[in-house]
Parts: structure tokens; sequence; C-alpha cells
């Protein structure tokens, strides 16, 4: 079998995401996902607007 060729800047790389990783978990306890974006609750969503608004009548009849 041969040998895969190492590349140092890979290695390099990946050695300091390690590092970050290992630094995050220490100063908060647990990894932190930058990709899940958690949005504001004060930001206006017209979608969950309409959402809430479901169960409301859409005309009332008066006598």
């Amino acid at each position: 079998m041969k040998k895969k060729k190492s590349n140092p800047l890979l290695e390099y790389v990946k050695a300091a995401r390690r590092g970050s990783r290992e630094a995050e978990i220490e100063q908060y306890g647990h990894p932190i996902n930058h990709r899940k974006v958690i949005p504001s609750k004060k930001a206006y969503d017209r979608k969950k607007n309409k959402a809430d608004d479901k169960g409301l009548p859409l005309f009332i009849i008066y006598n």
C-alpha cells in the first residue's frame, strides 16, 4: 500500500480548528453551533403573525 501524501497546510488548518473548538468548549462549557440561526423574539416576523391570526374569525355579523 502506498502512503498518502500529507499536505502541511491542511494539517495546520485542522489543528487550528481543533484548538479553537477546544478553547470554545473551555470558555462556554459546551460546543456552540455557529450554523443554527436563532431569530430575535423582538424582531417583526410577518409569517409568525399570520400563523397566530388563524384562530380569529374572518367576519363578524352584527344584528
